[in-house]
């Protein structure tokens, strides 16, 4: 009695292990998804060793997703994003200038994933993001372009010389998984490590001329497989 007693139980036990180590066992998982949100871009403007004043312009990003999860808290994002950067000019002597430089880029930021949690995670995501240049635009106003001769600087009616740009990308933000999907948000911060007009040599205008953007960003994942 006691023999079949202690089998029945070292059975049990032997069960209930595998079932343990069934149910912690981790499963790979690819997602896709989809995400947008607003940028809110400048620019590190640097001429004769004196900084232009710039301030934000907020503007919009977004783009497809995919991340593969390889093991518990750790994963891997690459994307494929359209997103608005730029500049606008600071003028606080003078209401009637403006000044707006836009930036359209292609880009492709490729991010380590670290979360913590199960169906409500905190995570965060690092890594480098590179993006080429598709097109850009430039506004000025009617009294600032009177008066370019004797208050212009370089940047004025100046296009980007270096269509690709690249550098460091961080966010942080919550995700949560539910029966339909998961809904990620994120904000984030570029530090542009590049130039987008050439420097070094004497003769240019810029020591400095790098992208910083902060950014939000809702994506939609979905398991592939």
């Amino acid at each position: 009695m006691i023999k079949r007693t202690f089998i029945y139980f070292l059975f049990v036990v032997v069960c209930s292990i595998n079932l343990i180590k069934a149910q912690s066992k981790f499963e790979p998982e690819w997602n896709v998804g989809i995400g947008f949100g607003p940028t809110f871009s400048t620019q590190s403007l640097i001429h004769q060793r004196a900084e232009i004043p710039a301030q934000n312009t907020q503007q919009f990003h977004g783009g497809l997703a995919i991340r593969y999860i390889s093991e518990k808290n750790l994963g891997l994002i690459a994307e494929l994003n359209y997103s608005q950067q730029g500049w606008e000019g600071k003028f606080k002597n003078n209401p009637e200038y403006a000044h707006k430089h836009s930036l359209n880029y292609i880009e492709l930021p490729v991010l380590s994933h670290i979360y913590f949690g199960r169906k409500g995670r905190f995570f965060v995501n690092l890594g480098p993001k590179f993006q080429f240049l598709i097109s850009e635009k430039e506004k000025i106003s009617e009294a600032l372009a009177n008066d370019i001769d004797e208050n212009s600087t370089p940047q004025y009616n100046r296009n980007a010389q270096h269509k690709f740009d690249y550098g460091i990308m961080g966010g942080v933000g919550f995700e949560l998984r539910t029966g339909i999907g998961n809904f990620a948000l994120e904000g984030r911060y570029y530090f542009g490590l590049g130039d987008i007009y050439k420097s070094g040599e004497s003769a240019d205008s810029f020591s400095r001329s790098a992208n910083r953007v902060i950014s939000a960003k809702l994506t939609y994942y979905i398991k592939a497989f």
